[in-house]
């Protein structure tokens, strides 16, 4: 700890929002980075205690959430390194846990943060954003190529199925020990959900086709529009490579199967973003299209992919927009049932929903509220939304139906899981804690296997995975 009075001295600086009036005119980044000596002052107030809670990824009590990063990350040392502006060494400490600080040093919750123990009477410390300062200095330096240069040749192949936060993590890893990694997208553009499911204004598609084309140049093949057993056989790539790994993600979206679901201008919230991408990435991050100009939409859902839809939505000009959550409004402050560390359970508004209040002058947000039909017009058109106010997620208030206008609807409510078919291709049938399977040579890792999860997660699995490789291919050697 380079300064043991650091978090007296300096209060948390986040890295500021740009205004509302301005970020929603165009597809750029949100955030505006601080400059290298507030992030200084800002590693400062990391007091090194002797229990770092941000790096357990603990979940406490058997709640579902997080606390702490799950990836092993050695908080404390890189933001004490930081700090005495020792910034090449705060790279390569980063690096040796995480290949794509990148990615969650821009979109990650950062439970991180919340189980600091400066948030115990206080603000935790801008971990989130120290880590998208380390990396994003390291790449305007040329250290990241360097830190990720393949070791000896080993001579082993290995596939991967899918280029999300987990395939690109194994592929990094697996390179750096020496093996050659094959990575099979069925989209046209690597990177998953990091490419397509998160839109520009938090991930700039920019900074992720950066790391593909560094991978690429690294001696990482990846082929696109390519789909494990349909344009090539499970068979035929078991027999070409001496391990595979599955990490295609949790990509089956939940439905809302109730009346009137055939009508057109109901959408999955992950299609709906896809396209959106593809139009930014056709047309420039200057370019927002009015394509919803005139139009009423209606979002269902509570989470982030919600508020990624709100928030595109409006750059696309809707006339209004409402986002429907089932679930009752979370309280404002922790309860005594969600104490420190665990992740805090309170409401707050994400940056689509503090956007969708200035323009639109009030609150979208709709909690306790279910979706009882879509209604329709003659010739098929989505029209209206028929919802009930709720009691609780189970019971509803007697006459307090009503109908909401919708020209579109976007189904964001999280995932199922997995496809199965691909599993069933490979005979896959038990997964195991170590990211193994039944099938020797197939592996699982990321939201294939844990369901939908954090990119960190995603990031912690690739990497363990390949190091689980490494050691019995090695292991085959020496019998």
């Amino acid at each position: 700890m380079a300064d043991p009075f650091g978090f007296l001295k300096y209060e948390k600086k986040e890295n500021p929002a740009r205004a509302v009036a301005e970020r929603i005119k165009d597809w750029e980044e949100i955030q505006v980075p601080l400059s290298t000596k507030e992030c200084q002052e800002q590693a400062a107030r990391c007091m090194g205690c002797g229990i770092p809670f941000c790096h357990t990824g603990t979940f406490f009590g058997g709640k579902k959430t997080v606390s702490g990063c799950p990836n092993d990350n050695l908080i404390p040392e890189w933001n004490d390194l930081v700090h005495q502006g020792r910034f090449k060494d705060a790279f390569e400490r980063l690096a040796r846990t995480n290949p794509l600080p990148e990615m969650t040093g821009r979109v990650c919750p950062a439970p991180c943060e919340q189980s600091c123990t400066e948030a115990l009477n206080g603000e935790g410390v801008t971990i989130h954003e120290n880590e998208r300062f380390i990396i994003d200095t390291a790449f305007e330096e040329d250290w990241v190529k360097e830190s990720g240069l393949p070791g000896e040749s080993t001579g082993f192949k290995i596939a991967i199925i899918g280029s999300g936060p987990a395939g690109l993590s194994a592929a990094w890893r697996l390179n750096q020990l020496g093996h050659a990694v094959t990575i099979y997208e069925r989209s046209d553009r690597f990177g998953g959900l990091l490419m397509y499911g998160i839109p520009n204004m938090k991930l700039d598609k920019e900074i992720v086709q950066r790391r593909i084309d560094l991978m690429m140049d690294l001696g990482i093949t990846f082929v696109a529009n390519t789909e494990i057993g349909r344009d090539i056989a499970a068979e035929e790539l078991q027999a070409n490579y001496d391990r595979v790994v599955i990490a295609t993600g949790a990509s089956v979206p939940r439905d809302l199967k109730v009346s009137g679901r055939e009508l057109n201008g109901i959408r999955y919230a992950v299609d709906y973003l896809t396209e959106t991408t593809k139009d930014i990435l056709k047309h420039g991050k200057q370019a927002t299209s009015r394509k919803l100009e005139g139009k009423h939409v209606v979002v269902i859902g509570g989470g982030d992919t919600a508020v990624d839809c709100v928030a595109s939505a409006l750059r696309q000009g809707a006339a209004s927009i409402k986002q429907l959550n089932i679930n009752p409004e979370l309280p404002h402050e922790r309860t005594a049932d969600n104490p420190w560390p665990e992740y805090p359970q309170v409401d707050k508004l994400g940056y689509g929903q503090i956007e969708a209040h200035e323009v639109y002058g009030g609150s979208i947000k709709l909690n306790s509220i279910n979706t009882t039909a879509f209604i329709g017009a003659e010739r098929g058109q989505l029209i209206g939304v028929e919802v009930v106010r709720m009691k609780d997620r189970y019971e509803e208030i007697p006459e307090s139906k009503t109908i909401l206008k919708a020209d579109l609807v976007l189904l964001a409510m999280g995932f199922s899981g997995p496809e199965r078919s691909l599993f069933e291709e490979f005979g896959v049938e038990e997964i195991y804690d170590d990211n193994t399977t039944n099938n020797e040579r197939i592996l699982v890792a990321g939201d294939a296997k844990r369901g939908p999860s954090l990119v960190i997660w995603g990031i912690k699995e690739g990497r363990m995975t390949a190091e689980k490789i490494d050691q019995s291919l090695r292991a085959l050697v020496y019998q």
